[in-house]
């Protein structure tokens, strides 16, 4: 018990001597080290957040049984949060070359918040130009916000209405057919840089898009949309495409997952938000490109082709 109390004391103590510059220089090398080793950079950044926390508590990181009783003291981390900071401390101690007996928090699976299309609608309604653009396009492709911020003017091709994703997290390239409304919108945004929205960060957009997000659910005294996040955007999507089209390796596909056991969620979120929903359609037919973007852009969806003919269908909303 004394050792321990000496540890603490001698942790707390040092913890004062720690600017933010040399907290910084401390992790440097692991910052570095994970570049080299291929990491991606949101996991880099991630990473390298959680290694400075440790170090502001007061850790060692050369003693693992320090950083444990930190982990341990965090009465506001929740059991994901010490999950993953004792995954990425074990990430540390590879490039160190130390090892360490892991304490044992396990990860929680949540079902993700499902806001309505209308709250989606009145969010990216409520925000500037170039985030509302930000915000339709997660709408209409579900693709993560590393992957739009990646974005560049190449990709879009204002011709076919489509636009190419490159993937993040090990996910596959995509190509995406957009709706007119989209293209205008990215369209109308300035090119001051190769990507289309810049050089910016995830990071900093995430707190504009917070600040707005605060805005838009005090003038519609709505809280839930409060919940509604980058990814909810692609939880959105997922679900509501597999409540279309019942096909799980479309959804998968759709998503870029390279396993369908990671697309196997929205199952059971479609199954329950959109269990009062009519499955009944209407369906209309697309001889050329025109009439195909008139189809899209008023709900309709593509199901199948038959003599060079696209077949398209809507879901009839169920009477009131």
């Amino acid at each position: 018990m004394a050792e321990v109390e000496s540890r603490i004391e001698k942790r707390a103590a040092g913890a004062t001597k720690l600017t933010e510059v040399d907290i910084t220089e401390k992790t440097l090398p692991f910052t570095m080290w994970m570049k080299k080793q291929g990491y991606r950079e949101s996991t880099i950044t991630t990473r390298t957040r959680i290694i400075k926390s440790l170090l502001r508590k007061g850790a060692n990181l050369y003693d693992p049984e320090s950083v444990k009783e930190v982990v341990a003291e965090q009465k506001t981390w929740n059991e994901n949060t010490k999950f993953n900071v004792v995954n990425t401390y074990s990430c540390f101690l590879l490039m160190c070359g130390g090892t360490w007996t892991p304490p044992r928090y396990k990860e929680t699976r949540h079902l993700p918040f499902i806001p309505t299309e209308l709250e989606i609608d009145q969010l990216i309604a409520g925000c500037g130009k170039k985030t509302a653009a930000f915000l339709q396009l997660l709408k209409e492709t579900a693709i993560r916000a590393g992957e739009a911020q990646n974005l560049e003017w190449r990709d879009i091709d204002t011709v076919r209405y489509t636009i190419n994703v490159k993937p993040e997290k090990n996910s596959a390239p995509r190509i995406f057919n957009v709706t007119t409304k989209l293209i205008g919108m990215l369209m109308a945004l300035p090119r001051t840089d190769e990507k289309v929205f810049g050089n910016s960060t995830v990071r900093s957009r995430r707190a504009t898009f917070c600040y707005t997000r605060k805005r838009v659910a005090e003038k519609l005294q709505n809280p839930r949309i409060l919940q509604i996040h980058f990814h909810t955007f692609r939880h959105w999507k997922a679900t509501t495409l597999y409540h279309k089209t019942k096909d799980l390796v479309y959804v998968k596909n759709f998503l870029g997952h390279k396993n369908v056991n990671n697309t196997m969620l929205y199952i059971q979120l479609a199954t329950t938000i959109f269990k009062d929903v009519s499955d009944q359609y209407i369906s209309r037919v697309a001889v050329n490109a025109k009439g195909a973007r008139a189809l899209i852009e008023i709900g309709f969806e593509k199901v199948d082709e038959f003599d060079g003919k696209h077949i398209y269908r809507k879901r009839i909303d169920p009477t009131p």
